[in-house]
């Protein structure tokens, strides 16, 4: 049995204020429950999708995946136990943070915590509603969006990726002497993608993708207003079709902000290779 979606990620961060600012009042998300010191931000009609932890790592803390039931979620615990990984069912106090019905524990060959989950809690009684008028951002089964992660060992990250949580290879693009790697659980063209290097952070960064196009442009404006660092400028990807732009968090990993890309269809998609990140634009700022 494979993950089916990133449901959330949890952040370490030394001011989750700012960090709660940047994204509601330039990304247009929403402020959800802070129970714990632990603030949290909404996307769509889920609970939560970020939690932002007070901590010095300016970091990803964990990642959440979603899995469909609890049988699903019993054979992934087997899997990980089979292929020797440590695993911990969640008791009582971590559900209720998370808001699931049930949780497994492992950790990333990196060391990083990483959750399975069945049941992350709904408030569809609550409507999204962005505070800056974002129209909404593609979630669903798609799940949250994406990551890119610091993998030097990329054949332990493509082990537990893909031989254990059963992930599949969307496509490569080379830089230089290295390979990009970008693997899908479901339609989303890639929900993780590895660097097979060395980074100061464990994460690059994590992606946003909104239902429309202005919302780019919009937060693109709001940003720039507000003087937040534009890393790469507005381009279009070469693999997933991508219009996005990049801007540094408070935390000082990237957030990518975008719109438009193309789903995976296992059943009729070919592994790609490319030799650029980008068809035009996104220029280093």
């Amino acid at each position: 049995m494979s993950v089916s979606a990133l449901g959330y990620v949890g952040f370490s961060v030394s001011d989750p204020g700012a960090w709660a600012r940047f994204a509601c009042e330039r990304l247009g998300l929403m402020q959800g429950a802070t129970s714990q010191g632990v603030m949290r931000l909404r996307l769509d009609s889920r609970d939560w999708r970020i939690a932002l932890h007070e901590g010095s790592g300016n970091d990803l803390a964990y990642a959440g995946f979603e899995v469909a039931n609890g049988e699903e979620l019993a054979a992934l615990e087997q899997r990980l136990s089979d292929a020797g990984l440590p695993t911990k069912r969640g008791g009582a106090e971590l559900l209720q943070a998370r808001g699931v019905c049930e949780l497994v524990t492992t950790e990333d060959p990196s060391g990083m915590p990483v959750e399975f989950v069945c049941g992350l809690k709904d408030r569809g009684e609550i409507p999204f509603r962005s505070p800056v008028g974002t129209s909404g951002f593609v979630t669903g089964e798609q799940g949250l969006g994406h990551f890119v992660l610091s993998a030097p060992d990329i054949k332990a990250f493509r082990r537990f990726y893909c031989d254990v949580l059963g992930f599949r290879l969307s496509d490569k693009i080379m830089m230089g002497p290295i390979a990009l790697e970008f693997f899908h659980c479901n339609s989303r063209h890639h929900t993780v993608a590895l660097i097979p290097a060395p980074l100061p952070k464990r994460i690059h960064h994590l992606m946003f993708e909104t239902a429309s196009l202005d919302d780019v442009g919009f937060a693109l404006d709001r940003c720039v207003a507000e003087g937040d660092p534009i890393t790469m400028t507005l381009g279009r990807h070469t693999n997933d079709r991508m219009v996005s732009f990049y801007v540094k968090s408070p935390a000082g990993f990237e957030i990518e902000y975008g719109w438009g890309g193309i789903p995976v269809d296992d059943d009729t998609w070919r592994v790609g290779h490319y030799d650029k990140t980008s068809i035009w634009g996104h220029k280093r700022a």
